[in-house]
């Protein structure tokens, strides 16, 4: 594996984990749910801000909060091939460490996207920061490397012309890296101590940007990847398939588990009922208003979100899939929203964050926060606040 020179700034003794953490792409279980309480409500940028931290480039990807740090990753440079990892006190944001990598892979990418597209995974010990040049790098939580890959090195023929954006998990003790591309596709298990593989399984050589899902099964821990070519659940000891659901495919929406549902972003949003053998042959409803676009539906207090690119809020009941509201609100969406303590967040791409009752019926709007700043990645909710990456800076909204 090749290793390149790491920008040493500042390094702190790590902290423990706490149960309200927000370690990955949309929290915990990637469900977009937190168990926090008295979130804030109304913001901008000169109220209500706990602190703000001026990032040093883009990124599409979403912060991740373990116990005091907040993690988040950027890219610049005339070639976007400058990496960042940055690691901030979430408390006070207060910069801790800030690395840097040179990306090996290629930059070519969507106007709208960047090399920080992917969402790093985070716990106790430290970060995992996948980007888009197919640089893959371990830290721990005081900035130290662990590890490093170019899996473009590794793998020469990883290739998306448009730019990758799924994001690394963890799973059954080890991280969990997809990489659906138009070259050489997989998902592989690496050991977290080294970043070796312990398992590399073939994906159909096809363009996504999903996500997987973790569940545990009576065999152990399931991997359930969605693709073009439909959902497939692997183990994730060992890399076997499962199963394949052909009619589960997704390319950028993520679906979300509940219990014995499965909820798709396929036909609008559809539910399916999932036991250890799959998923039911017909979904028990599905529900084409519920648009999803490049965000991922939320599920909550019994009721099914989304947002889509054209504005469009919209509301059905998780048991019926019978539409509750659908309205239009300042938008587009790139950001998945999230929820917790009865209110629903859904942050558009240039930075206002239309904030919901979750516990009306109705549609009814508790505030809308504009930072006047773009913004693609999901907020995390973690200690109270709610963290928000935009193109210029990392903000902590809360008291």
């Amino acid at each position: 594996m090749n290793r390149f020179l790491v920008t040493v700034l500042l390094a702190l003794a790590p902290s423990a984990a706490r149960a309200g953490d927000w370690p990955q792409f949309r929290g915990p279980n990637a469900a977009g749910v937190s168990d926090e309480k008295a979130l804030p409500v109304e913001w901008s940028k000169t109220k209500g801000v706990a602190w703000r931290a001026e990032l040093p480039g883009r990124g599409a990807s979403s912060p991740v909060v373990v116990g005091t740090r907040v993690y988040v990753t950027c890219s610049s440079g005339t070639r976007d091939d400058r990496l960042h990892v940055l690691c901030f006190d979430a408390d006070t944001g207060k910069p801790l460490w800030h690395r840097q990598l040179q990306g090996t892979g290629s930059t070519a990418a969507h106007p709208k996207t960047c090399m920080a597209a992917n969402t790093p995974v985070a716990d106790e010990t430290g970060v995992y920061a996948l980007f888009a040049t197919g640089d893959l790098a371990a830290f721990d939580a005081d900035g130290t490397l662990r590890w490093y890959r170019s899996l473009v090195g590794d793998y020469p023929t990883i290739t998306n012309a448009v730019g990758m954006a799924s994001s690394p998990v963890l799973a059954a003790g080890r991280l969990i890296v997809p990489m659906d591309n138009a070259g050489e596709s997989f998902v592989a298990a690496l050991d977290t101590k080294y970043g070796r593989n312990v398992w590399k399984t073939e994906r159909p050589r096809e363009i996504s940007w999903t996500t997987p899902l973790v569940r545990t099964v009576e065999s152990g821990t399931e991997l359930l990847f969605s693709g073009p070519k439909g959902l497939t659940a692997y183990d994730a000891a060992t890399g076997a398939a499962h199963w394949t659901f052909k009619a589960g495919g997704a390319s950028v929406p993520v679906g979300v588990l509940d219990g014995d549902a499965l909820y798709l972003p396929v036909g609008g949003v559809s539910r399916f009922k999932i036991d250890a053998k799959g998923l039911a042959e017909k979904p028990e409803w599905a529900a084409r208003d519920a648009r999803t676009g490049y965000a991922s539906p939320l599920v909550y207090a019994g009721k099914v979100y989304t947002a889509d690119g054209q504005g469009f809020v919209t509301c059905v009941d998780a048991k019926t899939g019978k539409t509750k509201y659908k309205e239009r609100v300042k938008g587009a969406f790139s950001a998945s929203p999230v929820a917790a303590d009865g209110k629903v967040y859904f942050l558009n791409e240039t930075g206002a964050c239309t904030v919901i009752d979750a516990r009306a019926d109705g549609f009814e709007v508790l505030a809308t926060n504009d930072l006047g700043e773009g913004s693609l990645g999901t907020p995390a909710l973690a200690r109270g606040r709610v963290f928000i990456r935009t193109d210029k800076a990392l903000y902590a909204v809360g008291k």
